[in-house]
Formats: structure tokens, C-alpha cells, sequence
């Protein structure tokens, strides 16, 4: 008997041994940042398109390319930055095919920040730098205008007009959420909302909906000061009204909504905050039910500092998202929601040892038509200055 018992715990051993090399062999690194022209700490994630993933780095910064050829990637600059303001935002492509970013800092006016774009070189590159030309759509600071977009997507309507946030600035300096309009060469910027503090202060990123309308996060606000979700409707004849949909309480249900939300296919939002709940913030779901809105908390981190950008969702319904530095080591992990019959399961995918492979994750995860995720942590790595990262299925 003593013998079956000691077989069976070998087995065991062997097999969790088994699960454990495997799970390890998803994850790898595809590039470390140098902090040289390649600039450091990439906080924003990446953007697929192509065989090919788009980033940019807070530090020394740049945009770059990771073009996948075979089983290597090639790392190519397309702007370099040698004075490029902090925090650039993740780069996006917009409807006519450009990059488009942001940075918390910089432009024209005191370091509030600007709005970018950056247009491919045209015809055929013959040189060994062949650099993207680089404009600057509009610079914050003015005045009420906004000052220091953080981090958040910038998206567009129908139309072509891009919207995104500012941390501070507007009517009472706690944020706006801005548009800007194409106007000859350029682009004019209409401030849209201004945020007083108790309807919400420091607005995250936004996203519509199929009718047009704005959703997004405030970090901080609110009667708990704990931030809020909340959405913009276009009036016509009145212009943009807020409707708050949720108000975080810093307790169970968590506070300081940093990264915005997502839709599922049924109208529902999803989101994560960075703080409350257990004590390293929460995976919510905010389902819609007439005029009213129903809040489900769906997980919640048992320590450390919690998701800071926006889930992304699977063709199954499935969440995948990040901690900064939640996980077996506080050192940050990628993370997944399972979406099950009989509830949300929650499996971390890799866990940052602070080594080579990357500490404190504050991107959001890129999922490929093949089911790989990609991201960036901010430090980590060979040389220290951060990573991007992939993980197989």
C-alpha cells in the first residue's frame, strides 16, 4: 500500500514537473531595449499589423518595428526622438494608414504634451535609416485645452475626427476628453467634456459604441474619490452630456480605473482598476439593463499594484490582460480570464521574475489571428530597460 501511495506521488511530481516546463516554454522575450537609438522603457504596448508589431518607448524614445521573418525578429527605428518626451502612448494606426500617438509631456507649450503623427517614407528607401517623417497635430497647454494625455488609445469615428484624454487641463484642471478635427493641413482641436471632480477627474482611454456613443474611466472623482465609469452622448442642438454608469467604492469592488474598457459582442463593458479589492485591484463587468447598469466584479488580485491598461478579448469570450506588479514575485504577469460555464477562471500565463524576461507590465496584450499574445514590460531584460514579449498557445 505504502508503495501504490509513493508511485502515485512520483507520478505526480513528474507530471507537475511536465506542466510546469511546458507553461514555461510558452513565454519569450523578442527583443531587449538598450536605452541607445533604440530607446527604453516601452510601457505601452505593441500594435499588430501585418507580419510586423508596432511600439514606442517613455525613454530616450522611438518608434519602432518588429518585423517577423521566420523564426527571428527584426528590430528597424522608424523615428528616433533624442529628446522624446515621456510616456508616448501605444502606437495606432489610423484610417489613412498613419501612425498616431501621444506623449504625457513635451510640445510647444511648457510640456503639457502634443498629439502625433507619423507618415511612411515614399517610394523605395535606399538608405541603411530610412525614418518616418514626424508631425505634430496639436499641442496641449494653451489654456483649458488639457494638458498630459496619459497612455490612453487614440480612436476615431466615422468621419475621421480622433478623440482621446488628458490627465489635467480643462475648466477645473482635473481633465478633458478632447476631439480633433481635420481642417485644411491640420487639425483643430474642440474640447468636448471638462471634468469638475465630482462627475469623475483624470479620464483614462475611451471607445465607442455601434450608436457612437463615448465610453471611458475616470481615475480618481466621484463621492469616494475612487473614480467612475462613465459615458458621453452627443445632444444635438446641446452637445456632449455625461452620464455616469458605475462608481467605484474602494472596497470589494475596486478603485482607480487606469486602463478603460472593452465590449463583448452582447453590448457588455469590461475593465480592470489597479487598486481596492483584495489589495492589487479588479476584473469587472458592467452589463447593460434598460437605463441602468449592472456591476459583476469577476476577479480580484490578492496583492500588489494591479492592471493599468485596457483588457483584450478572444474570439471565445476570453479576457486577457496584465499586472504591474501583481504575480508570484510583485514583479508584474500576464494574466487570463476563461470564460466558462461555470464562471470566470483565472490562470496567470507568466509571472516576471524581474530578470531577463521583463519586470513591471503596464501594457495592455495584442492578440495575433493565431492565438500569440504580445506586450512590453517597462524595465527588465538584457540590459535593463525593458522587453517585448510573446507568448505561444
Amino acid at each position: 500500500m505504502k508503495s501504490k501511495t509513493l508511485f502515485y506521488l512520483i507520478l505526480l511530481t513528474l507530471l507537475t514537473l511536465l506542466i510546469s516546463v511546458a507553461h514555461a516554454q510558452t513565454f519569450s522575450v523578442i527583443y531587449s531595449f538598450a536605452n541607445h537609438a533604440d530607446g527604453s522603457d516601452p510601457t505601452a504596448g505593441v500594435t499588430i499589423r501585418g507580419n510586423a508589431l508596432y511600439g514606442t518607448t517613455a525613454q530616450t524614445g522611438a518608434v519602432y518595428q518588429l518585423t517577423h521573418s521566420g523564426s527571428n525578429w527584426r528590430f528597424t527605428t522608424l523615428a528616433p526622438f533624442p529628446s522624446w518626451p515621456q510616456y508616448a502612448s501605444r502606437a495606432v494606426f489610423g484610417p489613412d494608414g498613419h501612425i498616431y500617438t501621444t506623449t504625457l509631456d513635451g510640445g510647444a507649450n511648457d510640456q503639457s504634451g502634443a498629439v502625433f503623427k507619423l507618415t511612411p517614407p515614399v517610394g523605395i528607401c535606399r538608405t541603411v535609416a530610412c525614418y518616418w517623417t514626424v508631425n505634430d497635430l496639436h499641442d496641449f497647454g494653451s489654456g483649458t485645452d488639457g494638458q498630459n494625455p496619459y497612455m490612453g488609445d487614440l480612436i476615431w469615428d466615422q468621419q475621421g475626427n480622433i478623440y482621446g484624454t488628458t490627465l489635467l487641463g480643462g475648466t477645473s484642471g482635473v481633465g478633458i476628453v478632447y476631439e480633433l478635427t481635420p481642417s485644411g493641413n491640420g487639425y483643430t482641436e474642440n474640447v468636448i467634456y471638462s471634468f469638475s471632480g465630482s462627475d469623475g477627474a483624470y479620464p483614462a482611454a475611451l471607445t465607442f459604441d455601434k450608436k457612437g456613443n463615448l465610453y471611458g474611466t475616470a481615475i480618481i472623482g466621484g463621492p469616494h474619490n475612487s473614480g467612475n465609469v462613465f459615458e458621453l452622448s452627443y445632444v444635438p442642438g446641446v452637445g456632449w452630456t455625461e452620464q455616469v454608469l458605475y462608481e467605484f467604492q474602494n472596497a470589494g469592488d475596486g478603485a482607480s480605473p487606469v486602463g478603460g474598457l472593452i465590449f463583448d459582442s452582447s453590448g457588455n463593458l469590461y475593465g480592470t482598476t489597479h487598486l481596492g479589492g483584495r489589495g492589487g485591484g479588479t476584473v469587472f463587468e458592467l452589463s447593460p439593463s434598460g437605463n441602468m447598469w449592472t456591476f459583476k466584479l469577476l476577479y480580484s488580485f490578492p496583492a500588489g499594484d494591479g492592471p493599468r491598461a485596457a483588457l483584450s478579448m478572444d474570439g471565445a469570450g476570453n479576457l486577457y490582460g496584465t499586472t504591474y506588479t501583481g504575480g508570484l514575485y510583485y514583479n508584474g504577469n500576464v494574466f487570463k480570464l476563461s470564460n466558462t460555464q461555470d464562471g470566470w477562471v483565472y490562470t496567470s500565463l507568466h509571472d516576471f521574475t524581474g530578470g531577463t524576461d521583463g519586470r513591471y507590465c503596464e501594457s495592455n496584450v495584442s492578440i495575433d489571428t493565431d492565438g500569440t499574445l504580445y506586450g512590453t514590460t517597462y524595465w527588465g531584460g538584457d540590459y535593463g530597460y525593458g522587453v517585448v514579449w510573446m507568448i505561444k498557445p
